[in-house]
């Protein structure tokens, strides 16, 4: 297994010889508004794509956890050849489909991919009214003989439900999204660096690969930041924390 962290939550996985692309927001650096409500009006991405997005980049399948507009955005769409498997989550087929894609999967629970099984998990977009404003968001478990165990928590924050994936999975790798997300009212919608503290202690077993960061105006927790409160904990040889275009 290979995982390059392209920018933001977009990685390239290579898993049991399967390339898959996950999370794919191809956007220019500073094209987009900055995410409302927020305390920071910079224009996103903040940075470029660490190397440009050509005609010879095809993964073999899409997973895409959500249809926020840092998880999928035009720019992806309209790079990815039109017959390109898209796997995504119940209820947003429909809008991918709507950019031409011909070969849109949910994934209800779980899935078979080329001999790579992907389980479904869930997980919660922040807390409170926030959270349920955010709608449904997924990660995904991958499995393959040979093959480490890794789970992709996508957008959540700390809660029950992530346990239970980490519970049932014991996964080799845990990826998850960072940063601290949030409005300028409310708490995180993603983990922040007590989040990824309380991973750690809880799943001591894992290997935490902690992205979504210094890429979108809303993320508060930098790198940097993250580096800093894991050394302070002595947790930092249990997690990856790495830059764009960095593999893993």
């Amino acid at each position: 297994m290979k995982l390059q962290l392209i920018r933001h939550a977009t990685l390239w996985l290579q898993y049991a010889g399967v390339n898959f692309l996950i999370d794919p927001m191809f956007s220019d650096a500073k094209v987009n508004p900055p995410i409302p409500n927020s305390t920071d009006d910079r224009r996103n991405p903040l940075v470029p794509l660490p190397f440009a997005i050509h005609d010879g980049f095809h993964p073999d399948a899409v997973l895409v956890t959500h249809l926020h507009r840092d998880h999928w955005d035009d720019a992806a769409a309209a790079a990815l050849s039109k017959t390109t498997p898209i796997l995504c989550q119940p209820d947003d087929d429909a809008t991918i489909a709507s950019f031409g894609f011909t070969s849109v999967t949910t994934i209800n629970e779980i899935l078979t991919f080329k001999d790579v099984t992907i389980i479904r998990t869930r997980g919660q977009h922040g807390t409170g009214d926030i959270g349920k404003k955010m709608g449904h968001v997924s990660g995904f478990v991958l499995k393959a003989d040979g093959q480490p165990t890794l789970y992709i928590a996508g957008d959540t924050v700390w809660c029950d439900d992530v346990k239970q994936a980490l519970d049932a999975n014991r996964p080799n790798m845990i990826v998850v999204n960072a940063g601290g997300a949030r409005f300028a009212a409310g708490d995180p919608i993603t983990m922040d660096a007590d989040d990824v503290v309380s991973l750690c202690r809880y799943a001591p077993y894992t290997k935490v690969v902690a992205v979504h960061m210094d890429t979108i105006n809303h993320c508060l927790v930098t790198r940097v930041d993250l580096h800093s409160r894991l050394t302070a904990e002595g947790l930092l040889d249990q997690v990856a924390i790495p830059g764009d275009g960095d593999w893993v």
